[in-house]
């Protein structure tokens, strides 16, 4: 007896659970063998139970849905209809159905169920558009076969019928899911039925091409259906759930059960799927619109013209012109003697905010020869007005991807196409990003000198990406090498790789380093090399943060960064940057709060918004928390401790004493200057702030035990393990102190830990420079030993190794 097979004693539940268990343990029939053998078996077992119940004449059962296409994964619902002509009475029938449903019920099998005459199905269908899409897949299971061929060739022909109604409905239902969902192609955790470009689009592609109204790309759309079904086959064995989601914690069994590489294997498999459907969709639902366009509005102009209205192409770009709402090549148009063709219809059609016909993309892809290298002059100006058209660049590069011509014009972008970006902070894939940060620059192109410059440098300056080791350091090889191929001079070459060397040197170094220490500016002067050079990185860090995502740009670091070019700017100029200054004198607001400290021998503080300046937007960049008291052990690791109580997160803090005059002599007082953020948009009152603040002080606030509380209340993703902290000295990195550099995950708390055991190290923090994109934290602390001074590189090490420690063991 095969898997399939089921007899007269396997027709109960027990038999077909065990036929159904061999079956999905046979890893050598995965895929679509399995699905369809699945179906097979779970049709012979529910035919079994159909006859068994005796129906009476005039009924069948019916397979609709994914049941009906034979696509019948391990945990998939069994869509069922109970079809009936109506003949028998209401009570035979409700006992046919009872004789049907029930045995799979005790199986534990999910059911979607119904039992209508055709006339009911008909009008169900008529009602809800998610019943006829069913109906559209609908297979006889048993019963009469002529009842079940009626209702598919009516509901078949009621779709067509209605096509100019349903569709545009089918469409609207579409674009709902996708905004709920998101676009499957870019989710770290996507849900491969319910996201766009997942198996929903796809099935809704097959009701498009069944209307005959119009019919999807059929190139690799069936294998990208394959990819996503096996994948959630897969998915349903790892969990044993019947789950859509492809949840991180699962994707590495998932892969293991496909037999690919790792995780990320998968997942760019998955994405390649996705954009496939999701090319497609855009492809065929654009099609719909026009000849829905064109039924509403060619009846009036035959009427009007007394014939057929004539098409009317208008002149885009040489070879190029747009035609009903397309961008498509002229009559005259020779693809085969002019390579720089694919790059001018693409510019015409971003420029012009259209999309380039399927038909012309496949014919340039099938025709059009290789560039010669270098490019000719025009290939790369074509290049820059592509990708400063701004938004309209995505479509139009989103067709030349999927028939290939992207990697045929650079190579190199095979690397990064569909590779995932495991940060959360990302929005996109490698490619995708690289894409939409050209969108971005475009914005940003009145600001430099060269804007080409800017706009080739966001399309590569996260090429490195698809190699090992730091991807800055490999995407300056790479673009210096495109760079030259596309044309540009050995001058502008250097700029290219000097911008995808150093694109993320300004955010990191604002955010991370102290910018009044001159060795800071001196050193990212060094390594910008010149003004206009600056100038292009500036706009190119902006854009790179815009198309990371919400978390990678604010304007605090907005303001960060600006500070920091303008000093750079000044260094590049001519300028020297100020000399340090041992002991900056107090501002009077800090004076103020010192004398108050050291007469009350209790912490003072101060709160207000910041903004960057009166010339900008309104938004605040940031919170400014004064707070002198008694200088005295343990304050950074309190204060940390106090503000994450009352969650406020740290962008940067300033410590220095005070010696203020008394009548024994100086006392100190320590001054600190902390940059913060309310997590959740509101400021604690200062008075509670300070209250907690002196309890921390004096030890009656146990900060550490209501920090575990509070992150033992945090839900935790099951199986997500976050890697271990890494705390690094960096080189030269100050001249006034040494700077402790600490990547951990960001969690409650964690600044006070680090305080705490760099209290215990013996060593004084200067000042901290905060940085948080999404989970991971990196922050830099400008220490030095107990008298002032530098440590020394085996002190400096030390400390290192204690911190990182501690962070471990946590």
């Amino acid at each position: 007896m095969t898997s399939t097979d089921v007899t007269s004693e396997d027709s109960g539940p027990s038999g077909y659970a065990a036929a159904r268990l061999r079956l999905l343990q046979q890893e050598a029939r995965s895929g679509p063998p399995r699905r369809t053998a699945l179906a097979r078996l779970t049709d012979d077992w529910l035919t079994a139970l159909h006859t068994a119940a005796a129906p009476p004449r005039g009924t069948a059962l019916v397979a609709v849905g994914g049941y009906g296409r034979g696509e019948l994964s391990p945990r998939s619902d069994l869509d069922l209809l109970l079809l009936h002509d109506g003949t028998a009475d209401a009570t035979t029938i409700a006992a046919l159905a009872d004789r049907i449903w029930y045995p799979v019920w005790d199986l534990g099998l999910a059911l979607d169920h119904s039992v209508r005459t055709p006339a009911e199905a008909r009008k169900t269908a008529a009602e809800d558009l998610k019943v006829q899409l069913g109906l559209l897949d609908a297979r006889p299971i048993a019963g009469d076969l002529g009842l079940v061929a009626g209702l598919r060739t009516t509901v078949l022909a009621d779709w067509r019928n209605q096509a100019p109604k349903r569709l545009p409905e089918l469409g609207e239902l579409c674009r709902e899911r996708a905004e709920r969902q998101g676009e499957l192609q870019f989710l770290l955790e996507p849900d491969l039925k319910e996201a766009r470009g997942g198996l929903r689009d796809a099935t809704a592609l097959r009701a498009v091409a069944a209307s005959w109204l119009a019919d999807a790309p059929r190139e690799g759309l069936a294998e990208a259906r394959r990819t996503l079904l096996d994948a959630r086959d897969a998915l349903h064995l790892v969990t044993g759930r019947a789950t859509d989601r492809l949840a991180l914690q699962e994707q590495d069994q998932v892969a293991g059960a496909l037999e690919l590489l790792d995780s990320d294997t998968l997942l760019r498999q998955v994405y390649e799927a996705a954009r496939t459907i999701s090319y497609a969709g855009d492809v065929t639902w654009r099609e719909v619109n026009r000849v829905l366009r064109a039924r509403s509005v060619r009846p009036r102009l035959r009427k009007m013209l007394g014939g057929k209205p004539p098409i009317e192409r208008t002149p885009l770009a040489e070879g190029v012109v747009e035609m009903d709402g397309e961008v498509v090549l002229a009559r005259t148009a020779r693809p085969e003697r002019d390579p720089v063709l694919p790059l001018r219809a693409a510019a015409a059609a971003a420029q012009s905010g259209l999309p380039l016909s399927l038909h012309a993309v496949r014919h340039l892809a099938a025709t059009t020869k290789p560039l010669p290298e270098p490019w000719p002059a025009d290939a790369r100006e074509e290049l820059v007005t592509l990708l400063g058209a701004g938004e309209p660049t995505v479509p139009v590069w989103e067709a030349l991807e999927a028939e290939g011509l992207i990697t045929r014009l650079l190579p190199d972008w095979e690397r990064v196409r569909c590779r995932p970006q495991r940060n959360p902070v990302h929005t996109w894939t490698v490619d995708r990003h690289l894409v939409e940060t050209a969108v971005r620059a475009a914005a940003l192109t009145r600001r430099v000198g060269r804007p080409d410059l800017l706009l080739v440098a966001a399309l590569l300056h996260d090429i490195g990406k698809g190699w090992p080791g730091d991807h800055s350091v490999a995407g300056e090889t790479i673009a210096r090498d495109v760079a030259g191929r596309i044309g540009f001079d050995p001058h502008d070459v250097v700029v290219i790789a000097t911008l995808v060397r150093h694109h993320l040197l300004l955010v990191e170094t604002a955010t991370r380093r102290d910018l009044d220490d001159p060795a800071t500016v001196q050193s990212v002067a060094a390594a910008v090399g010149s003004a206009s050079t600056l100038e292009l990185l500036h706009a190119l860090t902006e854009a790179d943060a815009l198309a990371t995502g919400p978390a990678a740009w604010s304007s605090w670091r907005a303001s960060l960064v600006a500070d920091l070019v303008k000093r750079v700017g000044g260094v590049l100029a001519g300028g020297t940057p100020p000399a340090p200054e041992p002991a900056a004198a107090p501002s009077a607001e800090e004076e103020r709060l010192a004398v108050e400290a050291l007469r009350t021998g209790e912490p003072v503080l101060t709160l207000h918004a910041e903004h960057p300046s009166e010339h900008t937007e309104p938004e605040p960049v940031g919170v400014e928390l004064l707070i002198a008291l008694p200088d005295q052990p343990g304050v950074l690791p309190a204060v940390a401790g106090v503000l994450a109580l009352h969650r406020l997160t740290v962008r940067s803090a300033d410590l220095r004493a005070i010696d203020l005059p008394t009548e024994l002599g100086p006392a100190a007082v320590l001054v600190l200057n902390w940059r913060v953020a309310a997590e959740y948009g509101s400021l604690p009152q200062a008075t509670r702030l300070r209250a907690d603040l002196f309890r921390a002080l004096d030890g009656s606030l146990n900060i550490a035990g209501r920090l575990a509380e509070r992150e033992a209340a945090y839900p935790r993703r099951r199986g997500v393990t976050a890697p271990p902290p890494r705390v690094t000295v960096a080189p030269a990195g100050s001249t006034l102190a040494t700077v402790i550099e600490v990547r951990a995950h960001d969690a409650p708390g964690l600044l006070h830990r680090i305080g705490r055991a760099l209290e215990t190290a013996a060593v004084r923090v200067r000042s901290a420079h905060i940085s948080t994109l999404g989970a991971n934290a990196v922050d830099a602390f400008y220490v030095t030993d107990v008298t002032g001074a530098t440590l020394t590189p085996e002190e400096a090490s030390e400390v290192a190794r204690t911190l990182e420690a501690d962070l471990r063991d946590r």
